[in-house]
Order: structure tokens, then sequence, then C-alpha cells
């Protein structure tokens, strides 16, 4: 044994005799405890199942067919296998069936079409300008002596002042 192992309970020394069976020679000591965690949890689990399974039979004792039920009902809900190769072979055809979009053609990296983009702008910016102190000033005389019939040129400098909108459309998908 090397060097620590004494101290170490019977299951970590299981575990750690497992994983040099595996070659694997360097590892943190936590991998053990982690391992250990799960292994409990895992038998906790099996066994509360097999317990289920016996009361439901009307046993009072957990017998090995229990057991077994209750590790093949963990397998098929814990570990799903994958799909036969002639199914992924068919998924594979149809879904190659459809051509990739065209790239834009430019410097830098090729890119898709707009719309099949999620980095196309789809937002609104409120731009308000600077005003001067003066300015606003004048713009407070302006709104205090309002006349109906302003001159044109008060109204375009009113109109100047206020903020504008930019908006950007979302670009819709074609199919």
């Amino acid at each position: 044994m090397a060097e620590g192992d004494e101290d170490l309970p019977r299951d970590a020394k299981i575990v750690k005799s497992l994983l040099k069976s595996m070659g694997v020679e360097d590892y943190e000591p936590r991998v053990i405890h982690q391992f250990l965690e799960l292994w409990y949890r895992y038998v906790v689990d099996v066994l509360t199942d097999a317990q289920v399974y016996s009361e439901h039979a009307g046993k009072n004792t957990i017998d090995c067919d229990d057991v077994k039920l209750a590790v093949q009902s963990k397998v098929n809900s814990s570990f799903s296998q994958p799909p036969a190769r002639e199914v992924l072979l068919e998924l594979a055809k149809n879904r190659n069936k459809i051509p990739l979009p065209k790239s834009i053609a430019g410097r830098g990296i090729p890119l898709p079409p707009e719309q099949d983009t999620l980095i196309s702008p789809n937002y609104q910016l409120s731009i308000e300008k600077k005003q001067s102190a003066q300015a606003a000033e004048e713009m407070e005389e302006d709104e205090q002596s309002t006349e109906p019939n302003a001159s044109e040129e008060q109204r375009t400098d009113m109109l100047q002042q206020t903020p504008q909108k930019v908006s950007f459309p979302l670009a819709r998908r074609t199919k």
C-alpha cells in the first residue's frame, strides 16, 4: 500500500484501486470523495426503489429480484441508448437536402444573409442633442412666447432641439 492508505476507509481504498486498474495514476484526492458520494447516492436510490418494489409485492424483506428490478429501472431512466445508425443516417440525409444559406461576400469572416443572423440591429435609439446654456434659455423664452403664427424658422429651430428617434426594423425570415 502507498503512504496514507492506512487511514482510508475500505470503500475509498476500493475506489483508489479501481482508478489504478483503469490506468489513472494522477488525480486530486477529492476525486475519491466525489466517487464515494456518487456511489453512496446511487446505492441509496437503488435500495430505496428495491424497498418500494418489495413492499408492493407484499414482502417484508428486500430480495435479489427487487434489487435487480430497481437497478434495471434506474438504468432505463438514467441512461438512454443512442438511436440506431440507420435512423441517424436517415435524419442526416433529410437535413442535408436543405442547402446552406448563401454567404455575403466581402472582407473578413463570411456571414449569412441578414435575415438569417441574430446580430442584425433590432432596437431604437433616442438621441438628444446637447444644448448650450444660452440655447436652453432661448428655448425657454421661445416656449413662453410661442404665438400661433410663429415663423417657419422658429418652428424648425424647435424641431431640431427635440430628441430624435432612430429605429432599425427587425429582419423577417423567409422560408
